[in-house]
């Protein structure tokens, strides 16, 4: 490295070099005495301008900027797992150790350079192609590290560690290109936060992400590889569910990336996520969890980059061959780090202040989620969870809007259902998913049951409920047809032994899909007999004497997720219920009866229900 420049002007975290050596653009440059970590964005002739990732309080024009000749990069090497990250990617616990629990400026702290088992997986004379698997490093024991060809390499192996022992620095293997150069492949390998990492093709999503969520998983899917926004009002529960998924879906990785977010729910997060039990292993969560945290007090332009560190390492465990989930919360923060940012730079703002390439960032941000072919011919996903905090739970804000173009599922947070403690509190007349014809089939194998027939039939009874709401404000339920008031009735059902779900019950925490499928079909089947026994002339009284409705709403919960077949006996049960009350209708259908439901009354009576 060497002095490329000195700074002429700085603006919070923007500076003004004038330079005596070549820069380029996105290069990582060290700024100050202090050697503070910085990036340049945009080059005019002499003058650069640089974006710091650190506190500027008292650097001063005058001072050196270091050039490194290389983009802003990450380490990707075994020892990430575990880990938590600020957004440059330096290891906040081995910084706390160095310099005590406040980070201060030009800390240059890695990670800990320690010893790693490596096995080799190819010998002298293979040929390697980029991406391929040269060996493995047991990084958890919940996660396998592969030892990947960097992408831009390839070649014949000359050389190849033996089984043993090995550190960062040490090579692995050394390749012979077709050009007779030979390239050494180290245990750790770095790659630039704002490239996305190559593949060989995308696959089409067709997978689901199961996160055992009722609400999410039956109604407003995810899949594998596949992107989703979770905008909510303050106090709506984002966070809380992003916890959730990180816990329960089925991803192998996740990358959790706390962007902007209060200090003290990072804090919280720090300590929850590390005593957190893998309830598929019975593992600490960790071990195959890494965090990247920025809080709000921290500088601004970190914030900006963290999603792309966050974003990169989950690419690197794709290319490993895993299925890996990135939870951003919040994208909000990482949008209002542009805007302070370009107004720094005095840049023409559009809507709201936002800089006119918010749409395109959040796009490439977006875009990197995928499920693909990688380049050693393994199956990886990488999926994409944004949280979005629109002030005031305005969801036509433009960072909700435009998130909402580059997503294709969005869980919309309500503020009264949170209120009313429904958790989780995601509207379902507010969200939507356009992933549910894509993962139709795997259901239908999963659970044997027609799933999207059964989804219909659920959100007709939810938006029937819906447009009866307003006439119920009007006159009252009692004013309405017996059919319209069970409607109602099976509604609060549905909302209540379907949509709602206790995160802190160890049954009710987490639904597999065939007991999400089976639950589903007793309330929607429920429904459907009970409007046939009401044109059949059953009174709605009788139907509700029939219904043990606290022992329905229950079911999610006293049903075991290793039982789920006492719910067909349920079904059986209501089914004969039922069934008696169709024989008391038909009869009572005798000769000269009258249907009260099919007839009117005659003047001066009433007919009773």
């Amino acid at each position: 490295m060497s002095v490329v420049g000195r700074i002429e002007r700085i603006t919070g975290p923007i500076a003004h070099i004038r330079t005596h050596a070549p820069v380029a653009v996105l290069e990582h440059v060290w700024v100050g005495i202090d050697r503070l970590a910085a990036e340049v964005i945009s080059v005019a002739g002499d003058r650069a301008t640089v974006q710091i990732y650190e506190e500027t309080t008292g650097v001063r024009p005058g001072e050196p900027v270091e050039g490194t000749g290389h983009p802003l990069s990450v380490l990707l090497a075994p020892g990430l797992i575990g880990q938590t990250f600020d957004g440059i990617q330096r290891p906040l616990e081995v910084v706390r150790e160095a310099q005590g629990i406040y980070l201060q400026r030009g800390a240059s702290e890695g990670l800990p350079d320690r010893e790693w088992a490596f096995t080799p997986r190819v010998a002298v004379g293979d040929a390697v192609a980029p991406g391929q698997i040269l060996g493995t490093v047991p990084e958890t024991p919940l996660i396998e590290h592969r030892v990947l060809v960097p992408p831009l390499m390839q070649g014949t192996i000359t050389e190849i560690a033996p089984e043993g022992a090995l550190r960062y620095a040490d090579v692995v293997a050394r390749l012979q290109d077709a050009d007779g150069a030979f390239h050494d492949v180290t245990l750790a390998q770095r790659w630039p936060v704002r490239r996305p990492r190559p593949i060989a093709a995308r696959l089409e999503p067709d997978r689901p992400l199961v996160t055992g969520q009722r609400v999410l998983d039956t109604f407003f899917p995810i899949v594998k590889g596949g992107s989703a926004a979770l905008p909510g009002p303050f106090g709506a529960g984002k966070t809380v569910l992003q916890h959730s998924l990180a816990k329960w879906s089925d991803a192998q990785v996740i990358v959790y990336v706390g962007c902007g977010e209060r200090g003290n729910e990072m804090a919280q997060v720090l300590q929850e996520f590390p005593e957190l039990v893998d309830p598929r292993s019975g593992r600490p969560l960790m071990e195959r969890t890494i965090l990247v945290a920025n809080t709000s007090n921290m500088p601004v332009a970190a914030r900006e980059a963290s999603v792309y560190t966050g974003i990169t390492l989950a690419e690197y465990y794709r290319d490993q061959g895993y299925d890996v989930a990135l939870m951003a919360d919040s994208t909000s923060r990482w949008a209002e780090a542009l805007r302070e940012i370009a107004g720094r730079l005095e840049e023409m703002p559009a809507e709201e202040g936002y800089p006119a390439y918010l749409p395109s960032r959040l796009a490439a941000f977006y875009e990197r989620a995928c499920r693909a072919t990688t380049l050693s011919g393994e199956e990886g996903s990488v999926t994409v969870i944004g949280a979005v905090s629109p002030p005031g739970g305005d969801f036509t804000e433009p960072v909700t809007q435009h998130t909402q173009r580059f997503t294709r599922a969005f869980w919309a947070l309500d503020r009264e259902l949170a209120s009313a403690r429904h958790y989780p509190a995601v509207s379902w007349r507010g969200s939507y998913s356009f992933y549910a014809g894509a993962v139709a089939g795997w259901w239908r194998e999963a659970t044997g049951i027609d799933w999207m027939d059964l989804r219909r039939r659920a959100s007709d009874v939810l938006e029937q409920d819906a447009r009866l709401e307003q006439m119920v404000r009007l006159v009252g339920a009692e004013a309405l047809p017996d059919r319209q008031r069970w409607t109602l009735e099976m509604a609060t059902l549905i909302k209540e032994g379907v949509l709602r779900q206790n995160g802190l019950h160890p049954v009710d925490a987490f639904c597999p899909p065939e007991k999400q499928a089976r639950l589903l079909r007793l309330f929607v089947d429920l429904h459907d007999h009970g409007v046939e026994l009401i044109e059949a002339g059953v009174a709605l009284l009788r139907l509700r004497e029939a219904l043990d409705r606290p022992m329905l709403t229950r079911l999610k919960e006293t049903v075991p997720n290793d039982d789920i077949d006492r719910l067909d006996t349920v079904a059986r049960d209501l089914a004969r219920a039922f069934g008696a009350l169709r024989q008391e209708a038909e009869a009572d259908r005798g000769p000269g009866h009258r249907n009260a439901g099919s007839e009117s009354p005659e003047p001066g009576k009433k007919v009773r229900s």
